[in-house]
Protein backbone atom coordinates (compact mmCIF):
# COMPACT_ATOMS: atom_id res chain seq x y z
CA UNK A 1 0.00 0.00 0.00
CA UNK A 2 1.35 3.46 -0.89
CA UNK A 3 0.91 6.80 0.69
CA UNK A 4 -1.10 7.95 -2.29
CA UNK A 5 -3.94 5.43 -1.83
CA UNK A 6 -3.74 4.87 1.87
CA UNK A 7 -7.29 4.41 2.80
CA UNK A 8 -6.93 3.84 6.49
CA UNK A 9 -4.67 5.48 9.01
CA UNK A 10 -3.26 2.59 10.96
CA UNK A 11 -0.89 2.80 13.83
CA UNK A 12 1.85 0.90 11.96
CA UNK A 13 1.79 3.47 9.19
CA UNK A 14 2.00 6.36 11.51
CA UNK A 15 5.33 8.25 11.89
CA UNK A 16 6.63 7.55 15.40
CA UNK A 17 8.18 11.06 15.52
CA UNK A 18 5.17 12.83 14.12
CA UNK A 19 4.29 14.28 17.51
CA UNK A 20 7.32 16.50 17.27
CA UNK A 21 6.05 18.50 14.33
CA UNK A 22 2.25 17.92 14.44
CA UNK A 23 0.02 20.59 15.73
CA UNK A 24 -0.78 20.23 19.42
CA UNK A 25 -4.48 19.95 18.62
CA UNK A 26 -4.11 16.47 17.05
CA UNK A 27 -4.95 15.32 13.55
CA UNK A 28 -8.16 16.09 11.70
CA UNK A 29 -9.52 18.10 14.57
CA UNK A 30 -10.22 21.73 15.02
CA UNK A 31 -7.05 22.08 17.01
CA UNK A 32 -5.08 21.81 13.77
CA UNK A 33 -6.56 25.02 12.68
CA UNK A 34 -4.90 26.71 15.68
CA UNK A 35 -1.62 26.26 13.85
CA UNK A 36 -3.04 27.53 10.60
CA UNK A 37 -3.37 24.02 9.00
CA UNK A 38 -6.37 21.99 7.88
CA UNK A 39 -7.84 18.84 9.36
CA UNK A 40 -6.58 15.56 7.94
CA UNK A 41 -9.08 13.59 5.87
CA UNK A 42 -9.22 9.80 6.03
CA UNK A 43 -7.57 8.08 3.05
CA UNK A 44 -5.55 11.17 2.11
CA UNK A 45 -1.79 10.78 2.39
CA UNK A 46 0.09 12.95 4.88
CA UNK A 47 1.50 15.62 2.82
CA UNK A 48 0.93 18.67 5.02
CA UNK A 49 3.14 18.24 8.05
CA UNK A 50 3.82 21.37 9.92
CA UNK A 51 6.94 23.22 8.71
CA UNK A 52 10.01 22.86 10.95
CA UNK A 53 10.73 26.12 12.78
CA UNK A 54 13.99 27.43 14.04
CA UNK A 55 14.57 27.44 17.77
CA UNK A 56 12.94 30.51 19.27
CA UNK A 57 10.48 31.11 16.44
CA UNK A 58 7.63 29.13 17.98
CA UNK A 59 5.00 31.40 19.52
CA UNK A 60 3.40 30.75 22.87
CA UNK A 61 0.35 32.80 23.65
CA UNK A 62 1.41 35.70 21.51
CA UNK A 63 3.46 36.75 18.56
CA UNK A 64 7.22 36.74 19.12
CA UNK A 65 9.86 38.20 16.95
CA UNK A 66 13.06 36.49 16.13
CA UNK A 67 16.06 37.82 18.05
CA UNK A 68 17.66 40.63 16.17
CA UNK A 69 21.27 39.98 15.31
CA UNK A 70 23.62 42.91 15.79
CA UNK A 71 25.24 44.32 12.74
CA UNK A 72 28.87 43.45 12.10
CA UNK A 73 31.24 45.64 14.08
CA UNK A 74 28.45 47.12 16.26
CA UNK A 75 28.73 46.20 19.96
CA UNK A 76 25.84 44.24 21.39
CA UNK A 77 23.87 45.93 24.13
CA UNK A 78 24.50 43.03 26.49
CA UNK A 79 28.21 42.83 25.65
CA UNK A 80 30.77 44.08 28.19
CA UNK A 81 34.50 44.32 27.62
CA UNK A 82 36.58 41.99 29.80
CA UNK A 83 38.59 44.89 31.27
CA UNK A 84 35.35 46.45 32.65
CA UNK A 85 34.49 43.30 34.59
CA UNK A 86 35.91 42.68 38.12
CA UNK A 87 39.38 41.34 37.74
CA UNK A 88 39.15 41.84 33.97
CA UNK A 89 42.41 43.80 33.89
CA UNK A 90 44.31 40.71 34.99
CA UNK A 91 43.00 38.61 32.11
CA UNK A 92 45.38 37.90 29.28
CA UNK A 93 44.79 39.99 26.17
CA UNK A 94 45.54 37.12 23.79
CA UNK A 95 44.94 33.47 23.55
CA UNK A 96 48.34 32.64 25.05
CA UNK A 97 48.44 31.05 28.51
CA UNK A 98 48.80 33.42 31.44
CA UNK A 99 52.35 32.29 32.19
CA UNK A 100 53.37 33.25 28.65
CA UNK A 101 52.08 36.83 29.04
CA UNK A 102 54.42 39.70 30.09
CA UNK A 103 55.55 38.96 33.70
CA UNK A 104 54.39 41.24 36.46
CA UNK A 105 56.75 43.85 37.92
CA UNK A 106 58.88 42.45 40.76
CA UNK A 107 57.96 43.52 44.30
CA UNK A 108 61.68 43.56 45.19
CA UNK A 109 62.32 46.24 42.59
CA UNK A 110 59.54 48.40 44.03
CA UNK A 111 60.99 47.99 47.55
CA UNK A 112 64.48 49.00 46.41
CA UNK A 113 63.06 52.06 44.68
CA UNK A 114 61.19 53.11 47.83
CA UNK A 115 64.33 52.71 49.98
CA UNK A 116 66.32 54.81 47.51
CA UNK A 117 63.75 57.62 47.67
CA UNK A 118 63.84 57.60 51.50
CA UNK A 119 67.66 57.72 51.47
CA UNK A 120 67.69 60.72 49.12
CA UNK A 121 65.20 62.56 51.35
CA UNK A 122 67.31 61.87 54.48
CA UNK A 123 70.48 63.13 52.78
CA UNK A 124 68.69 66.30 51.71
CA UNK A 125 67.48 66.94 55.26
CA UNK A 126 71.01 66.39 56.67
CA UNK A 127 72.55 68.83 54.17
CA UNK A 128 69.91 71.43 55.02
CA UNK A 129 70.56 71.07 58.76
CA UNK A 130 74.34 71.41 58.32
CA UNK A 131 73.86 74.50 56.16
CA UNK A 132 71.53 76.06 58.72
CA UNK A 133 74.00 75.38 61.55
CA UNK A 134 76.79 77.07 59.63
CA UNK A 135 74.54 80.03 58.96
CA UNK A 136 73.64 80.29 62.67
CA UNK A 137 77.31 80.27 63.72
CA UNK A 138 78.05 82.98 61.15
CA UNK A 139 75.17 85.07 62.45
CA UNK A 140 76.40 84.63 66.03
CA UNK A 141 79.87 85.80 65.10
CA UNK A 142 78.46 88.72 63.15
CA UNK A 143 76.34 89.73 66.14
CA UNK A 144 79.32 89.91 68.50
CA UNK A 145 80.46 93.43 69.24
CA UNK A 146 84.13 94.15 68.78
CA UNK A 147 85.61 96.22 71.64
CA UNK A 148 86.36 99.82 70.80
CA UNK A 149 89.57 101.62 71.68
CA UNK A 150 87.95 103.01 74.83
CA UNK A 151 86.68 99.62 75.94
CA UNK A 152 89.99 97.88 75.35
CA UNK A 153 91.70 99.88 78.11
CA UNK A 154 89.29 98.74 80.81
CA UNK A 155 90.99 96.63 83.51
CA UNK A 156 88.53 93.77 82.95
CA UNK A 157 89.46 93.59 79.26
CA UNK A 158 93.22 93.56 79.78
CA UNK A 159 94.90 90.21 79.17
CA UNK A 160 96.03 88.61 82.38
CA UNK A 161 99.02 86.87 80.84
CA UNK A 162 100.88 83.88 82.21
CA UNK A 163 103.48 84.40 84.94
CA UNK A 164 106.10 82.82 82.70
CA UNK A 165 105.40 85.50 80.06
CA UNK A 166 106.05 88.38 82.46
CA UNK A 167 109.56 89.86 82.30
CA UNK A 168 111.93 88.64 85.00
CA UNK A 169 114.29 90.97 86.84
CA UNK A 170 117.82 91.64 85.60
CA UNK A 171 120.38 94.13 87.05
CA UNK A 172 123.98 95.17 86.75
CA UNK A 173 126.12 94.13 89.70
CA UNK A 174 127.12 97.77 90.29
CA UNK A 175 123.48 98.53 91.30
CA UNK A 176 123.51 95.98 94.12
CA UNK A 177 123.91 96.85 97.80
CA UNK A 178 127.62 96.37 98.53
CA UNK A 179 129.03 95.70 102.02
CA UNK A 180 132.17 94.38 103.76
CA UNK A 181 134.69 95.88 101.38
CA UNK A 182 132.94 95.16 98.11
CA UNK A 183 133.16 98.07 95.68
CA UNK A 184 132.69 98.97 92.03
CA UNK A 185 135.48 99.23 89.45
CA UNK A 186 136.09 99.71 85.72
CA UNK A 187 139.71 98.60 85.33
CA UNK A 188 139.17 95.25 83.63
CA UNK A 189 137.79 95.16 80.03
CA UNK A 190 134.94 92.93 78.81
CA UNK A 191 132.39 93.53 81.56
CA UNK A 192 128.83 93.28 80.14
CA UNK A 193 127.29 95.78 82.56
CA UNK A 194 126.45 99.34 81.58
CA UNK A 195 129.57 101.45 81.21
CA UNK A 196 131.77 98.44 81.97
CA UNK A 197 131.22 98.82 85.72
CA UNK A 198 131.64 95.66 87.82
CA UNK A 199 131.89 94.72 91.53
CA UNK A 200 135.39 94.04 92.90
CA UNK A 201 136.76 93.39 96.41
CA UNK A 202 134.71 90.25 96.96
CA UNK A 203 137.81 88.37 98.19
CA UNK A 204 137.59 89.96 101.63
CA UNK A 205 135.96 87.94 104.44
CA UNK A 206 132.40 89.28 104.98
CA UNK A 207 132.25 91.12 101.65
CA UNK A 208 128.76 90.89 100.08
CA UNK A 209 126.50 92.12 97.27
CA UNK A 210 122.74 92.04 98.00
CA UNK A 211 120.07 92.00 95.25
CA UNK A 212 116.47 93.05 96.03
CA UNK A 213 113.91 91.80 93.47
CA UNK A 214 110.23 91.18 92.72
CA UNK A 215 108.83 88.12 90.92
CA UNK A 216 105.46 87.37 89.26
CA UNK A 217 104.75 84.63 91.77
CA UNK A 218 106.58 82.75 94.52
CA UNK A 219 108.53 79.63 93.64
CA UNK A 220 111.88 78.27 92.57
CA UNK A 221 113.88 80.16 89.90
CA UNK A 222 117.16 79.81 88.07
CA UNK A 223 119.45 82.71 88.99
CA UNK A 224 122.38 83.56 86.67
CA UNK A 225 125.52 85.47 87.76
CA UNK A 226 128.12 86.96 85.38
CA UNK A 227 131.70 86.95 86.64
CA UNK A 228 135.39 86.44 85.88
CA UNK A 229 138.20 84.65 87.78
CA UNK A 230 142.03 84.69 87.43
CA UNK A 231 142.21 81.24 85.82
CA UNK A 232 141.15 79.41 89.02
CA UNK A 233 137.84 77.96 90.35
CA UNK A 234 136.11 80.12 92.97
CA UNK A 235 132.74 80.12 94.86
CA UNK A 236 130.47 82.31 97.01
CA UNK A 237 127.75 81.69 99.61
CA UNK A 238 124.12 82.35 98.56
CA UNK A 239 121.59 83.62 101.15
CA UNK A 240 117.91 83.90 100.10
CA UNK A 241 115.57 85.98 102.26
CA UNK A 242 117.92 85.63 105.22
CA UNK A 243 118.44 81.90 104.87
CA UNK A 244 121.89 80.67 103.73
CA UNK A 245 121.93 77.78 101.31
CA UNK A 246 124.11 74.82 102.21
CA UNK A 247 125.59 74.59 98.72
CA UNK A 248 127.63 77.56 97.43
CA UNK A 249 127.38 78.85 93.92
CA UNK A 250 130.23 77.47 91.82
CA UNK A 251 132.33 80.05 89.88
CA UNK A 252 134.68 77.80 87.99
CA UNK A 253 137.20 78.73 85.31
CA UNK A 254 134.66 77.80 82.60
CA UNK A 255 136.16 80.35 80.15
CA UNK A 256 139.56 78.61 80.40
CA UNK A 257 141.37 81.79 81.34
CA UNK A 258 145.08 81.56 82.03
CA UNK A 259 146.09 81.61 85.67
CA UNK A 260 146.37 85.19 86.85
CA UNK A 261 144.45 86.54 83.84
CA UNK A 262 141.18 88.48 84.34
CA UNK A 263 140.31 89.06 80.69
CA UNK A 264 137.59 86.37 80.19
CA UNK A 265 134.09 86.77 81.49
CA UNK A 266 131.63 83.86 81.85
CA UNK A 267 128.47 82.97 83.77
CA UNK A 268 127.06 80.38 86.19
CA UNK A 269 123.67 79.68 87.83
CA UNK A 270 122.13 78.48 91.07
CA UNK A 271 118.61 77.64 92.23
CA UNK A 272 116.89 80.17 94.50
CA UNK A 273 113.55 79.61 96.26
CA UNK A 274 111.61 82.86 96.56
CA UNK A 275 108.72 82.69 99.01
CA UNK A 276 107.09 86.04 98.21
CA UNK A 277 106.31 88.14 95.17
CA UNK A 278 108.04 91.36 96.18
CA UNK A 279 110.91 92.40 98.42
CA UNK A 280 112.92 89.21 97.97
CA UNK A 281 116.65 89.47 98.83
CA UNK A 282 119.48 87.37 97.43
CA UNK A 283 122.96 87.96 98.89
CA UNK A 284 126.27 86.76 97.44
CA UNK A 285 128.93 86.81 100.14
CA UNK A 286 132.41 85.63 100.99
CA UNK A 287 132.05 83.38 104.04
CA UNK A 288 134.29 81.05 105.88
CA UNK A 289 135.24 78.17 103.61
CA UNK A 290 134.70 80.06 100.32
CA UNK A 291 137.27 80.98 97.71
CA UNK A 292 136.12 84.47 96.86
CA UNK A 293 138.65 85.94 94.39
CA UNK A 294 135.94 86.92 91.83
CA UNK A 295 134.52 89.98 90.07
CA UNK A 296 130.74 90.35 89.37
CA UNK A 297 129.23 92.17 86.35
CA UNK A 298 125.52 91.12 86.10
CA UNK A 299 122.77 89.11 87.86
CA UNK A 300 119.33 87.98 86.52
CA UNK A 301 116.54 85.41 86.75
CA UNK A 302 115.98 83.24 83.69
CA UNK A 303 112.95 81.06 84.40
CA UNK A 304 110.90 79.32 87.02
CA UNK A 305 111.90 75.78 87.80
Amino acid sequence: MTAGNNGADTPENDDPFGYLYRSEGGEGGAGAAGDGGTARQPGVPRTSYNQVRAVGERQYGGQQQAPQQPAYGRPHANYAAPETLPGGGDRPQSGRPLQEQEPRRSHKGLLIGAVAVVAVVCIGISVAMITNNKGDSTDDQAGKKEPTAGESVKPSDKPSGKPSDAPLPKDDAGSLKLQGGATTAKDLPGARSAGGTYVAGMNAQGASATWTLDVPEPGAYKMWVGYNVPGEDENLTVTVNGKAQTRPISMGNFANAEKGSWDRWTKTWARVDLDKKSGNTVMLSCEDGNKCNVNLDQIWLEKKL
